[in-house]
C-alpha cells in the first residue's frame, strides 16, 4: 500500500467544477484520489477551509480522506490574499502529518499548493510530485500575464519536485521550453474520464430529459465564465450561426471565476441581448456529472475556445459522450481533438471561421461520422490508469534520493 498526501490548497476538491475557482484541477484531485483508494491505496488530501460548517475531516470513501485545515478567514479568498496564508497553512498540515502519519509522498496541485509541497519536502524529506494544471510563463505568452512572482515560484519548484507530471507530450514540451525543466524528472500521464457518467446515448432522449426542443443546433460550452476560456468566442459564433438563418442554441454551463468573472458574465448578457438572440442563449449553473454528461448527450457539437489549455477535460468528457468537439488548438486540446475523428481544431479565432466548423461538423455528424470514433478514441483515458502510474512513480522515488534544490 502506498501513502498519498494530496494537496489543493486554493480551492475545495470537493466543490463543483464551475463554480468560482473549482475547475479541472479539483475534478483532477478528486478522481485520481479515489481511483487510487480503489486500488487499496491510502490517500489524505488537505485543503483550505472556506467555510466555518465544515469538519476537521471527510471520509471520502474507505481509504479516502479530506482534511480542511483553517488557514485565514471562512472564505472564499483571492489568489493574491491566499499568499499570506500558504505558512499557516503548512504548518496545519504538518501537524496533522504528527498526528496520523506521513506520507509516502506529497501531490500538490496547482502552483500554491506546490510552494506548500515544496517546504514540506524539505522539512519533512518527503518526495514531491507536482502536477501545476496552468502555468504563468505558458498564460503570459498565449494570454496575459497574472504574476511575475507566480513564475519565479514555478521555476524554483520545477527545480526542486522529484516529479512534475505531464498531461501529454505537448505539455511536457512546453515545461521544458518556458522553465527549462529537467526531462528526466518529466513523467506523462494523461487524465482520465469516469465513463460511468460520461458515455453515449440518444440524443433526442437527453434533450427530452433536459426540457429542451428537440430540433436544431445545440451547441454547448462547459467551463467557468472568464476571459482565459474564451466565452465570447461561444457567443459570437452562435451570432454568427443564427445570421446564417440557421435554428441554433447556445448552452453556457459554468460560473464566474476571478475578479472579472462577473463583470464577464454581465458583458455577455449585453452581448446576447444587443444581439438579438437572448431567447436562444441558456445559461446555466454548473452541474453534476450526471447533469452534464446528458448536456453533452443532448449537444450536436461541444466548443472548447480557450486561449490556453494544459489538457481539456471538456473535450474528453464530449468525445466520451459522443458528442464532436471544435476547440482550440492550444496546448493539451491538440492531442485530445483529433481533426476529422472527434471533431476539428482552429487556429482561426473569428466567429465567421468557427460558424464554418461548426457547420462542417454538424453535416459529416448526421451520418453518425463522428460519434463512434470519438467514443472509440475516449476509451484509451481512464482515471484508474492515471493513478496506477502516480503510484508507480511514488514507487520508484521511496527509496530514492531527493532531488536537491
Amino acid at each position: 500500500m502506498t501513502r498519498i498526501a494530496e494537496i489543493l490548497f486554493h480551492t475545495d476538491p470537493q466543490a463543483q467544477a464551475g463554480t468560482s475557482s473549482a475547475g479541472g484541477a479539483n475534478v483532477y484531485t478528486r478522481e485520481i484520489a479515489t481511483a487510487a483508494a480503489r486500488q487499496g491505496h491510502e490517500v489524505h488530501t488537505f485543503t483550505r477551509r472556506e467555510n466555518p460548517w465544515v469538519p476537521d475531516q471527510v471520509k471520502v470513501e474507505p481509504g479516502y480522506v479530506v482534511h480542511y485545515v483553517t488557514a485565514g478567514p471562512l472564505r472564499p479568498l483571492e489568489r493574491y490574499e491566499l499568499l499570506d496564508y500558504l505558512d499557516v497553512f503548512r504548518q496545519g498540515v504538518s501537524t496533522i502529518f504528527d498526528r496520523i502519519g506521513g506520507p509516502d509522498a506529497i501531490h500538490a496541485n496547482y502552483w500554491l499548493a506546490a510552494m506548500v509541497g515544496h517546504a514540506l519536502k524539505h522539512e519533512r524529506s518527503i518526495p514531491l510530485v507536482v502536477t501545476f494544471h496552468t502555468l504563468e510563463l505558458v498564460k503570459a505568452d498565449h494570454f496575459e500575464a497574472e504574476s511575475a512572482m507566480r513564475a519565479v515560484e514555478e521555476k524554483a519548484i520545477f527545480e526542486c519536485a522529484d516529479v512534475v507530471l505531464a498531461s501529454c507530450d505537448v505539455e511536457r514540451d512546453q515545461f521544458v521550453h518556458y522553465y527549462n525543466a529537467d526531462p528526466t524528472r518529466i513523467a506523462v500521464v494523461p487524465l482520465g474520464v469516469e465513463r460511468a457518467y460520461f458515455a453515449p446515448g440518444n440524443r433526442q432522449a437527453a434533450r427530452s430529459a433536459l426540457g429542451l426542443k428537440s430540433e436544431g443546433a445545440l451547441l454547448l460550452y462547459v467551463g467557468r465564465i472568464q476571459a482565459l476560456k474564451g466565452v465570447e468566442l461561444a457567443v459570437e459564433t452562435l451570432i454568427e450561426m443564427r445570421q446564417r438563418g440557421h435554428d441554433a442554441t447556445l448552452a453556457l454551463i459554468g460560473g464566474p471565476s476571478g475578479p472579472s468573472g462577473l463583470g464577464e458574465l454581465s458583458q455577455l448578457r449585453r452581448r446576447v441581448t444587443e444581439a438579438g438572440v437572448i431567447d436562444h442563449v441558456r445559461f446555466v449553473a454548473p452541474q453534476s456529472h450526471v447533469m452534464l454528461s446528458s448536456w453533452m448527450r443532448a449537444a450536436s457539437v461541444t466548443l472548447v475556445p480557450s486561449r490556453s489549455e494544459s489538457f481539456g477535460l471538456v473535450a474528453l468528457e464530449s468525445s466520451s459522450c459522443g458528442t464532436p468537439v471544435i476547440a482550440s488548438a492550444v496546448g493539451g486540446l491538440t492531442t485530445l481533438v483529433q481533426p476529422g475523428v472527434n471533431g476539428l481544431l482552429l487556429e482561426d479565432r473569428s466567429p465567421v471561421a468557427w460558424a464554418d466548423a461548426v457547420e462542417e461538423v454538424i453535416v459529416a455528424d448526421q451520418e453518425g461520422f463522428f460519434a463512434l470514433r470519438a467514443v472509440e478514441l475516449a476509451q484509451q483515458y481512464s482515471w484508474s490508469s492515471a493513478a496506477s502510474s502516480l503510484v508507480a512513480l511514488i514507487e520508484q522515488r521511496r527509496n530514492s534520493e531527493l532531488v536537491a534544490c
